[in-house]
């Protein structure tokens, strides 16, 4: 029986490029870490600017109770500038806490909204972890809004 002889076929070389990955930080405790840094400092803040506040309208007080005690004539005209004063100090007071609160949510639909894509590839884990400071920090503005004094109360 004759033998038959197969071709020799030769595959074609196949370069692959070279293709380097970036490198993704999977840092989430350093990244939670900044959040969280980030949320305190501004709650600092809020608070600071009521604590102001309240030290203001308790001058302003003082300042009224030294007006009231003087023995002189037109006391219903020191009463009624007395309560416009104090009526305007507390506009003021309002005014300064509702400016700063809406600074603060700026600042944290900002923070939030730059942090929302790394969230998404952090581990289930982490992401959860992440999801329930979110529920945290909302529920706690929340009740900070609920406890701010106005001069409406």
């Amino acid at each position: 029986m004759p033998t038959i002889k197969k071709p020799e076929i030769k595959m074609p070389e196949i370069k692959m490029p070279n293709v380097k990955m970036p490198e993704i930080n999977t840092d989430v405790t350093k990244a939670v870490k900044d959040i969280a840094a980030v949320a305190k400092d501004a709650t600092y803040v809020v608070i600071g600017a009521g604590v102001l506040g309240f030290q203001q309208a308790q001058v302003q007080r003082q300042e009224l109770m030294k007006r009231l005690a003087e023995p002189k004539a037109g006391l219903e005209d020191r009463v009624t500038a007395a309560r416009s004063d104090l009526s305007g100090a507390l506009h003021t007071v309002d005014v300064t806490v509702e400016g700063l609160m809406e600074r603060f949510e700026e600042i944290i639909e900002r923070l939030e909204a730059a942090v929302a894509p790394l969230e998404d590839r952090l581990p289930t884990q982490a992401r959860d972890l992440a999801k329930q400071a979110h529920v945290q920090a909302k529920e706690a503005r929340s009740q900070l809004r609920s406890r701010m004094p106005t001069a409406a109360a």
